[in-house]
């Protein structure tokens, strides 16, 4: 990726010797190299591989900035005309918009630079692993895996560079039309033995899904969510419940956790893991993020995160936060239940693999609203006993993470968001799965 840093460095070089008086230029770029290859019936349906790059420039004078978005083709007789006229076209925009009066420039910031060497598996290795475990069964799925860069220079020379290897199987096994099992194998190393194990889980719980379903009552259950269930509760939680803006204009979900002293279960530690994450350590306006940030411990509310702008509005630091001020990359701490123990601790109760179509029933109560999805299993003396037909859920967080956990497991997943939507997401969340005393279904 060498070439490519010194390209955009030569770019942002020639904009910058084209600014006049006191404008201030800024650029922010994220870049890909990555191979895909979907899978439907066993078999290879589709496979590519995209490289891709896009550099978003903004022009500062004073308090009046404006921005564009243009894809980077590498070659200079393409690049150099077409950012020159960008350039022209942002000096006419910041000429006729207002100030902004909460604008923050990143002034002072480091350079850095973070190059994460995964060991990734050759494309050939991966498929073949991927068609062996599929053997005689029916699998659809998407993988993906490459490099992801994204960098951050600016006309003051503050420089950021960041480059990440990994790789996403996003899979399922399907037994007839809605019955599935779901599973996903992320990182930026491939262990066969690792891969091995998430199959033959797989598998176990495809053979139990052909058995007659459960058709159980509405109720409250003793339940365990595995770490992609865990994901999406967690996922509501950052909708707004991490941000210092969403805090002040008393948005939060988390609400009572602020105003009222409400709090999760004391074994309750969420951070943003920036160190350990897949995620750029630097921010699209060239902040430099910690290495951590605690937001919850003790279950209690610690740190926030704060973005430039609210920075600039509350009249406090900024760590660096993107705009929406939710975690790249989130991260809970495990407890002491073990991962390989978890239908013993369960006893009798519910299996929870996916959840999804989550939303707020009570945003001011952190409640939450959503499916059963995949294969969820009635556990019955530790034994995974019978499937059980799709049900809703409706529950709050300062329950299931509060007075009804009952315990988290002792190893965290790491699960990297397999969004491709434009470019491959470095988003990523490292869970436990938790035990539930009561699950509330309603449905």
């Amino acid at each position: 990726m060498q070439a490519e840093r010194e390209h955009l460095d030569a770019l942002v070089g020639r904009l910058t010797g084209a600014l006049r008086g006191a404008e201030v230029l800024t650029t922010s770029y994220r870049g890909e190299a990555s191979q895909f290859v979907r899978f439907n019936g066993a078999r290879i349906r589709q496979a590519g591989s995209v490289r891709q790059g896009e550099l978003t420039v903004e022009l500062v004078d004073g308090r009046r900035h404006a921005s564009a978005a243009v894809t980077v083709a590498g070659d200079a007789s393409i690049d150099h005309p077409r950012l020159d006229r960008v350039l022209a076209d942002l000096r006419a925009q910041v000429a006729v918009v207002p100030e902004d009066p909460y604008l923050l420039l990143a002034e002072g910031q480091p350079s850095t630079e973070r190059i994460g060497r995964g060991a990734l598996p050759a494309p050939d290795d991966a498929i073949h692993a991927v068609l062996a475990a599929a053997a005689g069964r029916d699998l659809a799925g998407v993988y993906a895996a490459g490099t992801t860069t994204a960098g951050f220079a600016s006309s003051t020379g503050q420089r950021n560079w960041f480059e990440s290897a990994t790789f996403n199987l996003d899979w399922s096994f399907h037994l007839h039309a809605d019955k599935a099992v779901k599973n996903l194998y992320a990182g930026t190393v491939w262990d066969p033995a690792s891969f091995a194990r998430k199959v033959d889980w797989s598998l176990r719980q495809l053979e139990v899904l052909a058995r007659p379903p459960l058709e159980l009552r509405p109720d409250d259950y003793r339940t365990y969510l595995a770490p992609a269930a865990v994901r999406e509760l967690v996922e509501m939680l950052a909708w707004g419940g991490f941000g210092i803006r969403d805090q002040r204009t008393r948005q939060t979900p988390l609400l009572r956790m602020h105003a009222e002293g409400a709090a999760f279960a004391p074994g309750v530690r969420i951070v943003e893991d920036t160190a350990g994450g897949a995620a750029p350590d630097f921010q699209e306006q060239g902040f430099v993020k910690p290495p951590e940030v605690v937001l919850i411990d003790g279950g209690r509310p610690v740190d926030l995160l704060v973005s430039p702008r609210s920075a600039q509005e509350y009249g406090v630091p900024t760590n660096g936060a993107a705009e929406h001020e939710a975690p790249e990359s989130v991260a809970m701490a495990p407890g002491h239940i073990p991962a390989d123990g978890v239908l013993d601790a369960l006893g009798t109760g519910l299996h929870v693999g996916n959840l999804w179509y989550l939303n707020f029933s009570d945003r001011a109560a952190c409640r939450t609203t959503g499916m059963t999805r995949f294969a969820t299993f009635w556990v019955d003396g530790g034994e995974v006993v019978a499937p059980v037909n799709v049900l809703r859920f409706d529950d709050t967080a300062f329950h299931l993470l509060g007075d009804h956990l009952v315990g988290l497991t002792d190893e965290a997943e790491l699960l990297l968001d397999p969004s491709t939507y434009g470019h491959r997401s470095t988003a990523s969340a490292r869970l436990p799965g938790a035990l539930v005393e009561a699950m509330r279904f309603t449905l």
